[in-house]
């Protein structure tokens, strides 16, 4: 009898290019479905129609087809934290924050955000179980940011918070960009995740790794890190360490899908910004 994968990676070919966004299909299950522009490519690579999505946190790379998702799917349910439900229900706001990075390229890079029916959302908050899912509230990547953890498996999905990590490879970026970081919370999420003791850590950039405890202080370090860096640096001084880094450390075509997921200036923003609230940059 066949038995299918209690858990299937989906490429989401941001862009063309591979191991940048990864959805994943858990039983019935969607976590994080990526971008409205990507969603032909996650619809094909789908092994049923799935009955709802569990969102790590709502920005566009992670949730922006949850709205286009519903309009195709009417029984579909989205689990999403508390305090990013109403920006799934009216997208504006989220819209016009993330126009201010990427300016004139949301459509090629995000596609259509269509708003989810207030009545298909449902709010977690950390600490509860939801489709054989236990929900924990990880903030410092973002505030409304959770991670789900299927205890059958020993899998963790954990969005953004255990770093950017492409297969073949055990270099790891902490995805910083703006409006919400917070590094002590981050770290305190991290130590959350962390009692978990998963078998495998499910990124969204990209792919699941089975050294969890290793995975997560891998990210603790490159998380102070560049946080140092920042406090002392200009965002466009960081930007261009970054990126220098990424390139002499990998391959072009690894490089190319780390700056993708992560890009340099925007680390140095988010960072920058954590700072200043902060108080410790003149």
């Amino acid at each position: 009898m066949f038995t299918r994968p209690m858990s299937r990676e989906i490429d989401l070919m941001h862009l063309g290019r591979e191991h940048v966004i990864c959805a994943y299909e858990v039983d019935g299950l969607v976590v994080d479905p990526g971008p409205e522009s990507c969603l032909d490519t996650l619809l094909e690579g789908l092994a049923e129609e799935p009955r709802a999505l569990l969102l790590t946190h709502i920005h566009l790379d992670h949730a922006g087809a949850a709205g286009a998702l519903c309009r195709r799917l009417p029984q579909l349910t989205v689990y999403v934290h508390e305090r990013g439900a109403a920006h799934l229900a009216d997208p504006s706001k989220l819209l016009s924050s993330a126009a201010r990075l990427y300016g004139g390229d949301m459509q090629r890079l995000w596609g259509d955000v269509l708003p989810v029916p207030p009545e298909r959302i449902q709010t977690v908050t950390g600490g509860q179980e939801v489709e054989s899912m236990t929900v924990a509230y990880t903030p410092g990547h973002a505030s409304h940011h959770v991670c789900y953890f299927h205890e059958d498996s020993g899998h963790a999905y954990v969005g953004d918070m255990a770093g950017v990590r492409l297969p073949g490879s055990r270099y790891t970026i902490a995805p910083t960009p703006p409006p919400d970081i917070d590094v002590q919370a981050w770290l305190g999420s991290l130590d959350t995740i962390d009692q978990w003791h998963a078998t495998a850590l499910c990124l969204t950039h990209f792919g699941a790794f089975k050294d969890a405890e290793h995975q997560l202080a891998r990210v603790r370090d490159a998380l102070c890190d560049q946080a140092e860096r920042v406090r002392d640096s200009s965002p466009e001084e960081f930007a261009a360490w970054s990126e220098a880094r990424t390139r002499a450390t990998l391959d072009e075509r690894r490089a190319d899908a780390y700056v993708q997921a992560a890009p340099p200036h925007q680390l140095g923003l988010g960072l920058g910004r954590y700072w200043d609230k902060q108080g410790a940059r003149a």
